[in-house]
């Protein structure tokens, strides 16, 4: 907890590739509902981002539209602390302690280090293996509370979790030990092509996929074209996986439950609901995107946000990191 006693929220979005809707419907746009209660640190976790390959260029031009989408999606850097993770040394340098604090056996059973190995077998590195710890470091810096992540982190925080306690344990109360929030609206959106997998801003199927940065045109056609079933009725139920997906992003737009959906579709074709849960996204997402050209069209302003955030950022870490350094034994000058 911070000084003052102000609860504080962790959570970082990746800087490669496009954003998708699964990432501002179950993450990003519920960001900013923190910042009035909480002390909150949004980072864009550009060191993690290199554990895949990336072209230098792009991660760069990437690393200034994630911190604009932050920005666009509602998030004020008067309010929030918006900040490059590579721009505060402190991450790395709590990372390395924290290795030392991790174990091997945790960090092979890792469910992503699994798939990323798999998806990317010329290229099993150290750092993919270490990448949860890095996580950990980020969120423990800051005496993190709160953690917002989708359903797939949730061993993150668990493995975060295990360390602080860890690290407590041996050299007594150090670390807050995090709580991660999940968000039941919208929490897991799957992929228009294959509703039985998670929507993901990799997939080489850009069908598959809504970017938030997508126009109209595209939005409208990828949700017409949406896997559905031989049904016609729009309902939610078992076996039903592409309806089930379209009704979950309608209704975390809409604010409506299931109930008032079907309802509101009773008699209508999946034509109908496709078109109706493409015009509702389009709609939510245009003044984002808006807000987004004219952000990155502003280069200084975005600048000078990763500069005051980096520096609040890293004068908070460095209390964290310098009492860790004292307890594990390390001279200071």
């Amino acid at each position: 907890m911070t000084s003052d006693n102000q609860q504080v929220v962790f959570s970082g979005v990746q800087p490669s590739g496009n954003l998708t809707i699964g990432n501002y419907l179950g993450a990003i746009r519920n960001f900013a509902a923190f910042s009035e209660a909480y002390k909150c640190y949004y980072c864009v976790v550009d060191m993690h981002a290199i554990t895949v390959r990336q072209v230098p260029a792009e991660l760069r031009r990437r690393t200034y539209e994630t911190l604009a989408l932050y920005i666009a999606c509602g998030l004020d850097p008067n309010k929030n602390t918006l900040y490059v993770q590579s721009h505060v040394p402190a991450h790395a340098e709590l990372a390395w302690i924290l290795n030392c604090y991790t174990m091997f056996g945790e960090l092979s059973r890792m469910t992503q280090f699994k798939d990323k190995s798999a998806k990317h077998a010329d290229n099993v590195n150290a750092g993919l293996f270490t990448y949860p710890t890095l996580m950990a470091a980020d969120i423990l810096l800051y005496q993190t509370d709160r953690v917002p992540v989708g359903v797939d982190q949730q061993q993150h925080i668990e493995i975060a979790r295990d360390i602080a306690v860890r690290f407590n344990g041996v050299y007594g109360d150090t670390f807050t030990v995090p709580e991660g929030i999940i968000s039941e609206h919208g929490k897991k959106i799957m992929s228009l092509a294959d509703p039985t997998k998670k929507m993901s801003k990799s997939d080489e199927n850009v069908n598959a996929v809504v970017y938030i940065l997508d126009n109209k045109d595209d939005i409208l056609r990828k949700f017409r074209r949406a896997v559905t079933d031989s049904d016609t009725v729009v309902r939610f139920g078992e076996g039903k996986d592409g309806i089930n997906n379209l009704m979950t992003i309608y209704s975390c737009f809409t604010d409506k439950s299931m109930e008032e959906i079907e309802r509101e579709f009773d008699g209508r074709g999946y034509g109908d609901f496709k078109s109706a849960v493409g015009e509702v996204c389009a709609d939510a997402l245009a003044p984002v995107r808006a807000e987004f050209d004219r952000l990155m069209a502003d280069k200084a302003y975005l600048e000078d946000v990763m500069q005051k955030g980096a520096q609040d950022a890293a004068y908070n870490a460095r209390k964290t990191l310098s009492k860790v350094k004292r307890k594990v034994g390390f001279t200071t000058l």
